[in-house]
């Protein structure tokens, strides 16, 4: 069976947030955080596939997306202390972006909404 292009960006984005925070120093309280919900959206999103119904579903994805927002959040916080270079920043906003309008496009389309 072939993964979906959310299940494999979000498993990308995991990765990448992970090897990132990894590199940065004296932010653990942030980087913590941003490993947590950074990984936590595949994990929703994976979480979905064994719904155990429609709403479930749509749950599930909505917590995903939950956990995208809270992720913007930690990347900005640590942009705006100068722990991120703005290239990187702009990179990692970009991807969650992306994660972000597949995931809300995605709960539209469950929920019968165009």
């Amino acid at each position: 069976m072939e993964k979906s292009p959310l299940i494999e960006k979000s498993k990308k984005f995991a990765i990448e947030v992970i090897m990132l925070c990894e590199s940065i120093k004296g932010k653990a309280s942030i980087t913590n955080q941003l490993i947590r919900s950074g990984t936590s959206i595949g994990a929703n999103i994976r979480e979905a596939n064994y719904a155990h119904s429609k709403a479930d579903f749509i749950a599930k994805f909505q917590i995903a997306l939950k956990e995208c927002y809270e992720t913007e959040y930690w990347l900005e916080l640590l942009f705006e202390t100068n722990s991120i270079s703005d290239d990187i920043f702009k990179e990692f906003q970009q991807h969650a972006g992306t994660i972000r309008r597949m995931l809300i496009s995605s709960i539209n389309t469950a929920k019968g909404k165009k």
